[in-house]
């Protein structure tokens, strides 16, 4: 049964579909950076960003360097992986206080990207990426 659900198109679009899950995944953590730095897009709350080298200054000046390199598939593991790390970290020091639940501690993304960046980490970026063009040029 599984043969007939998987087909050879679909099997042909798995590495394909891992550099889109990249891509995409990377521009709206890169987005968080730089709302967090640039001010764009504007906060919520109208507020300005964070004080320098406060700790939500480090997230949001790693979000916006590993998000670049993740969406163009630049070094990609050793940012996934540093991403995930602070997703993880992110998690347990501003979300899991406030509550057990994910959805109620609003920590569910940070929980997905978490896991969608350690996947990328041992998956690799994919085939549309700058890692893979240099492979395939030495």
């Amino acid at each position: 049964m599984s043969d007939f659900i998987v087909s050879p198109t679909l099997q042909a679009w798995a590495p394909r579909m891992l550099s889109v899950l990249r891509i995409v995944a990377a521009l709206i953590f890169f987005l968080h950076g730089s709302q967090k730095l640039l001010g764009f897009p504007p906060m919520a709350n109208g507020g300005p960003g964070p004080e320098v080298f406060t700790l939500s200054w480090i997230a949001g000046a790693l979000e916006l360097v590993l998000g670049a390199l993740l969406i163009l598939g630049l070094f990609t593991r050793p940012a996934a992986f540093v991403a995930s790390g602070e997703m993880a970290f992110a998690y347990f020091l501003g979300h899991a206080p406030r509550d057990l639940f994910p959805t109620l501690n609003g920590g569910d993304a940070a929980i997905l990207y978490c896991f969608v960046f350690l996947y990328i980490a041992v998956a690799g970026p994919g085939p549309w990426s700058l890692d893979a063009a240099l492979r395939r040029r030495g």
